[in-house]
């Protein structure tokens, strides 16, 4: 496994190719399939994009309005690609659209005159095709997964649905297929060890960035600005969720913590706003978090808000006095790093690469665990000691300070290095189903 380190110089890509099939870095992350992911493409890009490589993201073509082409910035285009009909399709029938889509790609490519370095796909239905186009076009081919079959259905919270077994051959014949594999944290390089049985020297190992600039922390006018905005009595502790709202990102978790924290100290000043939507699988029903708020006793409490853009976002953030992210797994936790870029200290689950974006008694809290008890102790101890959580919130802000998106891309440009210098999977090569290599007649 390479833990890749921050080169002085290394030459990047005239052009490269990213993969986003199933959701496009333009969607509103919390809404629908759209996440950590979306951010961390339409970062990553703006930024290989501002260094001078041309970026062009392909993902499903979702509105006719949005037209074929969306200029995001220069050197910076998302191409939408019409594969099925344009709303409809479930997340889990889009493997029906992978060679509709591949062909739609191989068309615009054709018809655009362009030659691409690399490319870079993002999610295993991203990665099936990634891996088909790298062997058409004979450029070298990077995947990051993010999320992993095996892995989900190793943490899966109650009532959650398992990822079928076609998803988890899919993602092997990724990882025996590309050149390099992207991951945020040594955690995940061993979750691709010990479960697709990955080349640790494949692998490298690149956390996702946060934009300090924009998250960051607001004044105390702002702050009580933001909270008039909302509604929100002035002197109550505000406890803050983002995300979608399924059962794997855990927001049962957080209302049956509050309510188990309120039954043992009901005299708390306490606020909860949860601000997200509705997602694809794993998807739980619309009232069922209001309803469990009804059942705690602490619906009158409690906020339901619809996904906010990043500037709105980051108000938000600013408004509260705890994020709470309590998922049951997450590959890093972007939201975690936000919210500690705008000086508020988290409490999250000690799961997946949780324990890297947050620092456990310096920046905020982990839980082991999602039973309502650990919740009530960690959520109640910050609710309750201000001096506490005023020392994780200065401390916060100086964490995340750590992370950039212009390291990432620093950290990008020696992975794309080391597969453009990968002999055995550039042109002339490809990999058996077993992923032995077998040279190519030209």
């Amino acid at each position: 496994m390479s833990e890749t380190s921050t080169p002085e110089v290394t030459a990047l890509p005239e052009r490269i190719a990213m993969i986003s099939m199933h959701t496009s870095p333009l969607e509103q992350p919390g809404i629908g399939d759209a996440g950590g992911m979306n951010v961390y493409v339409l970062r990553t890009c703006e930024e290989l994009a501002r260094r001078g490589v041309k970026v062009d993201v392909f993902t499903r073509a979702t509105r006719s309005s949005d037209g074929e082409i969306i200029p995001v910035a220069d050197n910076f285009r998302v191409v939408n690609i019409v594969a099925g009909p344009y709303e409809g399709l479930e997340k889990s029938e889009l493997p029906t659209q992978m060679t509709a889509f591949a062909g739609g790609v191989l068309e615009f490519a054709r018809r655009e005159g362009a030659r691409y370095d690399l490319i870079h796909s993002h999610y295993w239905l991203s990665g099936q095709v990634g891996w088909l186009l790298s062997d058409l076009w004979r450029v070298p081919f990077v995947h990051t997964a993010h999320t992993l079959a095996a892995v989900k259905n190793m943490h899966l919270a109650a009532g959650d649905t398992p990822e079928p077994e076609s998803r988890r051959i899919c993602e092997q014949q990724i990882v025996d297929n590309a050149c390099r594999l992207v991951v945020n944290t040594q955690a995940e390089a061993n979750q691709l060890a010990d479960l697709h049985d990955a080349n640790l020297q494949s692998i490298d190992v690149v956390p996702p960035g946060v934009n300090v600039e924009l998250f960051s922390p607001g004044s105390d006018r702002a702050t009580e600005r933001s909270r008039r905005e909302l509604g929100i009595p002035l002197h109550a502790k505000v406890i803050l969720f983002v995300g979608r709202l399924q059962r794997l990102k855990g927001p049962q978790v957080l209302l049956r913590g509050v309510g188990e924290m309120l039954r043992r100290n009901p005299e708390a000043n306490v606020r909860v706003i949860v601000c997200g939507g509705l997602s694809g699988s794993g998807l739980a029903a619309p009232d069922e978090f209001t309803g469990l708020a009804a059942s705690e006793g602490i619906d009158h409490l409690v906020r339901f808000m619809a996904p906010r853009p990043p500037e709105d976002l980051a108000r938000l953030y600013q408004a509260a006095d705890i994020v709470a992210v309590p998922s049951y797994n997450e590959t890093f936790g972007l939201v975690a790093m936000e919210a500690q870029a705008t000086g508020t200290p988290v409490v999250a689950a000690n799961v997946g690469g949780l324990p890297i974006a947050v620092a456990d008694g310096i920046s905020g809290l982990l839980v082991d665990g999602h039973e309502k008890g650990p919740w009530a102790d960690a959520l109640g101890k910050l609710v309750e000691d201000d001096e506490l959580r005023l020392k994780l919130a200065r401390q916060a802000r100086e964490h995340a300070m750590e992370f950039s998106w212009q390291k990432t891309v620093d950290r990008l440009a020696d992975v794309y290095h080391r597969a453009s210098a990968a002999g055995d999977c550039c042109p002339g090569a490809t990999r058996d189903a077993g992923g032995s290599t077998v040279m190519r007649e030209n």
